[in-house]
């Protein structure tokens, strides 16, 4: 069932490191000067840095080499950027993030990378114009010599910032005031690097990693992990590595929802999948890691009002659809009590710039309109199809899900006043990362 590939993404991605983005890194000749032993990840190493690039492709630095991805040998690092080196004999990089400021675009997505008081900046893998430069130029009051930085976007820090790591100390460099304040975090390790990925913070040290609130440095969870079991694929390492890609046609989902911010999610049994932009990627991951107080999987989960409703049995569990999904205060309710239905709800989901929740159950579904208080059911209608797992409505139209099958819909009215179901589509690699 999906829960296998679920696993497997979860294995060869979570918390880190990118799906099927390895690169081959085959061995140089052995004339050259770098390449008489290529250092092995999986021997342990400590990274001088991690960051994604542009297109969401993960790159982990240790002296003169990367790695890319979640598997692969090492390569040089001035293969995939140029001037490291090779030019300026960098020979290793300090601390490097990629940028996110979306009010300048000629730094959004822009990979920044840090050697003793030098900052060096690339785009499409190409150095910008005028760098190297001092990083007091671009970045007034951040000392030389870093060990780590990631990016901290606003929402989950105050403003759009960066957090720069020497020693026990914390500086975070606000991008648009490009003021700094500086904390000191000494109950976390000393991070030879940083990782910013799906809204969570990890500090990296030796070959272990640390999960920390951007915020206020706060660990919680069991910490120090070894990176060689989340953020690559090392033989007796990891969660999955021997677990086989289940094929689409064995797919079957739970629920699906798109929130506000255009993430998707799949939920199957314990587990759900996220998928984003090209900046993260598709990832799996245990429900109850982000929705705390959701265990043992869903009936149904819609999307509303920047918030995130998830049905399980006759509970509705409603969070905010912020960074850290928090649970809002006096839930869950029942199912009576929240949308005035009862009984087993098969699927639900919203339309974009509507305040009606459709709700399936059978072969039935039943309009609830947000706005109301109390809620109750407005309009009924029978469904051409029963047993349904999950659907979705978005600007395309309406996928209902059933197995491994979908049915779309153009609109609403369709769906609702159609005698027959459509011709089946099956579930595709492309949509959530199955085999073919």
């Amino acid at each position: 069932m999906l829960t296998k590939i679920l696993f497997l993404c979860l294995a060869l991605t979570l918390a880190n490191g990118h799906h099927e983005n390895g690169h081959n890194g085959a061995p140089h000749d052995a004339a050259h000067d770098h390449d008489h032993a290529l250092p092995d990840r999986c021997d342990g190493v400590e990274f001088d840095a991690i960051t994604p690039d542009e297109k969401g492709n993960i790159f982990y630095f240790q002296g003169n080499h990367l790695w890319m991805g979640f598997h692969g040998a090492a390569q040089l690092s001035n293969e995939s950027f140029e001037e490291l080196d090779d030019i300026h004999h960098i020979g290793h990089v300090d601390a490097a993030f990629r940028m996110h400021n979306e009010e300048n675009v000629d730094d959004h997505d822009h990979i920044y990378f840090f050697l003793d008081d030098h900052v060096f900046s690339y785009y499409n893998h190409t150095l910008e114009a005028g760098y190297p430069k001092d990083i007091t130029e671009d970045f007034p009051g951040i000392p030389s010599h870093l060990d780590a930085a990631v990016e901290c976007p606003k929402g989950e820090c105050a403003a759009d910032s960066v957090l720069f790591f020497k020693g026990n100390d914390v500086h975070v460099f606000d991008i648009i005031t490009k003021s700094v304040k500086t904390k000191t975090w000494s109950h976390l390790p000393n991070c030879t690097s940083a990782l910013r990925w799906l809204e969570h913070y990890y500090c990296f040290h030796g070959n272990n990693f640390t999960r920390f609130h951007p915020v206020t440095g706060e660990v919680s969870g069991t910490y120090p992990k070894d990176a060689r079991d989340y953020f690559m694929k090392c033989a007796d390492h990891g969660h999955g590595g021997e677990r086989k890609v289940m094929k689409c046609s064995d797919v079957k989902l739970d629920a699906i929802t798109s929130d506000d911010a255009g993430k998707t999610y799949f939920f199957a049994g314990s587990i759900y999948m996220r998928l984003d932009t090209h900046r993260d990627g598709l990832h799996a991951f245990k429900i109850n890691r982000t929705w705390t107080a959701v265990d043992d999987g869903v009936d149904a989960v819609f999307s509303y009002s920047d918030k995130i409703y998830m049905i399980k049995d006759d509970n509705v569990y409603i969070y905010k659809s912020t960074a850290h999904y928090v649970l809002i205060e006096g839930y869950p309710k029942t199912l009576k009590e929240e949308l005035g239905i009862e009984g087993h709800v098969d699927a639900a989901f919203v339309c974009p710039d509507s305040d009606i929740v459709h709700v399936i159950q059978g072969n039935k579904l039943y309009d609830v309109d947000l706005t109301a208080t109390p809620r109750n059911v407005t309009q009924e209608f029978p469904l051409p199809l029963d047993d349904i797992d999950a659907a979705m409505c978005n600007a395309n139209g309406i996928n209902v899900y059933k197995g491994s099958n979908y049915y779309h819909y153009d609109s609403l009215m369709l769906l609702t006043f159609s005698r027959f179901a459509p011709v089946p589509t099956i579930v595709t690699n492309a949509m959530m990362g199955c085999e073919d």
